[in-house]
């Protein structure tokens, strides 16, 4: 379970995502427009200590564009290149945010996403003092799942790109950068659905090595 705080976050993340993105070369939004949430998911960090959000924006009239990200209290050794940027929360203080494909936890949560069907996590928000369930944004499901978790490390590569490819030494994971359709890949991958998008689409893909 994801438990979220309502906390004021100095910059948003949107704010990050509008200054990030744009730099990326796979970029395909609306020139001088500002990030908009589509939806989003979270998966569960077993350990408790990282927060792993994948947020689906559009700039403008854009495509919707996946933006993994996860959140650390501290840096990620070795993943400079991968750091969107810094926030703060005022509840749990700095915050390291990073592109979620240059990060192993995340590596590890999207593939037992994909090849155990553990699916997204789910989110409670406090009120008053209890937690309360909050109802998903968008749906995601796996499709050739069953083959059991895979055990991820460290990673071997990342290359970025769209798709983005993550290697490691159990399984190779593809995360689709820009969302419209089908690419006819085949194997085990992960597909979304949210309002206004109702039939699926590739999000992920993973190939045991």
């Amino acid at each position: 379970m994801a438990l979220l705080y309502r906390a004021t976050l100095r910059p948003t993340k949107l704010e990050l995502l509008t200054s990030w993105l744009p730099d990326r070369p796979w970029f395909r939004g609306e020139g001088g427009a500002d990030a908009v949430r589509v939806a989003s998911y979270r998966f569960d960090d077993p350990a408790g200590e990282v927060g792993i959000e994948t947020i689906l924006v559009r700039f403008g009239a854009g495509p919707v564009h996946q933006a993994p990200l996860t959140y650390r209290a501290a840096p990620l050794d070795g993943a400079d290149a991968w750091l969107v940027g810094t926030l703060e929360h005022s509840v749990l203080g700095r915050r390291w945010v990073y592109d979620a494909c240059g990060d192993p936890v995340y590596a590890a949560a999207l593939a037992d996403a994909i090849l155990a069907g553990t699916g997204q996590a789910h989110e409670y928000v406090e009120v008053d003092g209890r937690p309360e369930q909050r109802a998903p944004s968008m749906e995601i499901a796996s499709e050739g799942a069953g083959r059991g978790a895979a055990e991820v490390g460290s990673l071997d590569r990342v290359e970025d790109g769209d798709p983005t490819r993550v290697v490691t030494g159990s399984v190779e994971l593809s995360v689709v950068r820009l969302l419209g359709g089908d690419d006819g890949w085949g194997g085990a991958r992960l597909t979304g659905t949210w309002p206004g998008q109702q039939t699926p689409l590739p999000l992920a893909y993973a190939a045991p090595r």
